[in-house]
């Protein structure tokens, strides 16, 4: 294959979704070790639409194509010693490249694609699924009949959490800004629901604990949320960051950590396996079991085609999705 035609969408300046237009590329033939992959479908996630204003930890050089997360199907390969051949359907991750047609991958970017989920279900399952795990298992050592509560829980991380923490046999706490996020917060295995725009949450929290509190709480949302938690938390508990939706980190007041004994965790999924390469390939493998046996699916809110990525992209950043959105690329 060389020279081929394909698209992807570029961000060129720092100027939000406006910056972001859907272009031609040309693909050069492979070099040794690498792999092409056909997109089928890619998904959403709050630093791509940071990354468009420059506002995420990781600051890609301009121009570079969006997306960290994709499904396709291996259609060339350069790599004889990679566990993967012609016709395999697998996950593709990366900081960037996987709104296009194609990716030019090494077999490190890749992973089996789990065998109970859609392409567009498996588009999304990568970077939520993998925050939820690290989050819970490694970072929060969620223990099965602990409470856990998850802010944000009709978001992407948020609705994976709240079906993994079910998987793992926590009773689930879900907080939500509308009816509409909390319905997905519920499919998704939720046994509480609160509606933090109608409800003092904490208040909340405490009066179905029975005053105990939440043993772990997952806070992708940050800001004013990340400091009412701490009214939320039980006596030796774990308070895990794993972002900040809102638009800005919260405030930590230690004299309340001191007060509940808690422990406040910050979560970089995929910065534990790249630190860590084995303990991350130990959780992928990990995260596909569980997955495929308890048979958990990340629940799309809207899909798009992908002329339409700033659409998207404005979306998100209006908070008018639910769920996770995916890009249909090649469905």
């Amino acid at each position: 294959m060389t020279d081929k035609l394909a698209s992807a969408t570029i961000c060129h300046d720092l100027s939000g979704p406006n910056g972001v237009k859907l272009e031609p590329q040309h693909l050069k033939s492979l070099e040794s070790g690498q792999l092409r992959v056909r997109l089928k479908a890619a998904a959403l996630n709050f630093p791509d639409l940071l990354m468009t204003y420059g506002k995420y930890q990781f600051k890609p050089e301009l121009p570079f194509t969006l997306g960290m997360e994709g499904v396709g199907i291996v259609e060339e390969t350069m790599d004889p010693t990679a566990p993967y051949k012609v016709g395999d359907a697998v996950l593709y991750k990366s900081k960037t490249g996987a709104f296009a047609t194609y990716a030019t991958v090494t077999a490190s970017q890749l992973e089996p694609m789990p065998k109970n989920l859609s392409f567009a279900e498996a588009a999304a399952f990568s970077v939520t699924f993998l925050t939820a795990y690290v989050s819970l298992v490694e970072r929060g050592k969620l223990r099965d009949g602990e409470t856990l509560l998850v802010l944000g829980a009709g978001g992407g991380v948020g609705q994976a959490t709240v079906a993994l923490g079910k998987a793992l046999g926590a009773t689930v706490i879900a907080a939500a800004s509308s009816a509409e996020k909390l319905a997905i917060a519920k499919e998704s295995g939720a046994d509480h629901l609160i509606n933090y725009r109608e409800d003092a949450f904490p208040e909340r929290v405490q009066e179905i604990t029975k005053g105990k509190g939440a043993d772990v709480i997952l806070d992708p949302v940050g800001g004013s949320f990340f400091e009412r938690s701490l009214d939320c938390i039980a006596w030796s508990g774990r308070l895990l960051v794993a972002g900040f939706a809102s638009g800005e980190f919260g405030v930590l007041k230690t004299d309340l950590a001191v007060k509940k004994g808690c422990a406040v965790i910050g979560v970089r999924a995929g910065e534990f396996g790249r630190r860590d390469p084995e303990a991350g390939e130990r959780v992928r493998i990990a995260l596909r079991k569980i997955v495929e046996e308890k048979n958990l699916k990340p629940i799309i809110g809207k899909s798009w085609p992908l002329e339409r990525i700033s659409d998207a992209l404005r979306a998100m950043e209006r908070r008018d999705a639910t769920g996770k959105q995916v890009i249909l690329i090649d469905d």
